[in-house]
């Protein structure tokens, strides 16, 4: 299965780094010239609690015009992005391109249903920590011991379901513990209640520690 990881950050890097491991195809998109250049040319270090490895094989682009359609689309931009984005990207997805989005927030899919139908679209969310170390450099921080990563269709589609069910394979043979779900959305509305309580609580703490 071909798959486009649009915006590939530190989180978009991370999650197709698992995604690699678990043997999937990837093309990278993301208009950081360095990042991409650097792992065109080199590889993409990879680190995790288990040690330190240089994945390869890895497409990398600056946009979706010229990768031709993809089998999936994994959307790892801000989700305030996202409608212009799926705009830029809709070169590469065809009628049976299953679309994930993997985005923190919620309505994410409101928007990729603007585009596609809602059979193509997925959602998940992850608990992993990311770090973009330098150009062609990514740390994962993943939870131990739990589910640490959600995926399924939001509307019931088949298109989605097979698609989800593909990558929670490949997470899994990469090293992560993901999970799938028929019914996505209560999983990313925990998600977002949970940010919601600790983003909060850490921003406070952050701005009272810089104002001391």
């Amino acid at each position: 299965m071909k798959i486009a990881m649009v915006g590939s950050g530190a989180a978009g890097s991370v999650f197709a780094a698992y995604l690699r491991k678990g043997g999937a195809e990837l093309w990278l998109v993301d208009k950081y010239k360095a990042h991409m250049d650097k792992i065109a040319a080199d590889g993409l270090v990879f680190r995790t609690p288990e040690g330190e490895e240089v994945l390869t094989g890895f497409h990398t682009s600056a946009t979706a015009h010229d990768i031709g359609t993809m089998d999936m689309v994994i959307l790892m931009v801000k989700a305030t992005q996202t409608a212009d984005v799926m705009a830029d990207t809709m070169p590469c997805i065809g009628p049976e391109t299953v679309v994930v989005s993997l985005q923190n927030g919620l309505g994410n899919d409101l928007d990729l249903a603007k585009f596609v139908s809602e059979a193509q679209i997925g959602c998940g969310c992850g608990r992993i920590g990311t770090v973009l170390t330098a150009p062609g450099q990514c740390d994962s921080r993943p939870a131990q011991g739990i589910v640490n990563m959600y995926l399924g269709p939001v509307y019931g589609g088949s298109i989605a379901a097979e698609g989800c069910k593909y990558i929670v394979d490949c997470f899994a043979k990469g090293g992560l513990n993901p999970e799938y779900l028929d019914d996505v959305r209560p999983a990313l509305w925990k998600k977002a209640a949970s940010n919601s309580g600790f983003n909060t609580v850490c921003g406070a703490v952050s701005y009272t520690h810089l104002t001391l």
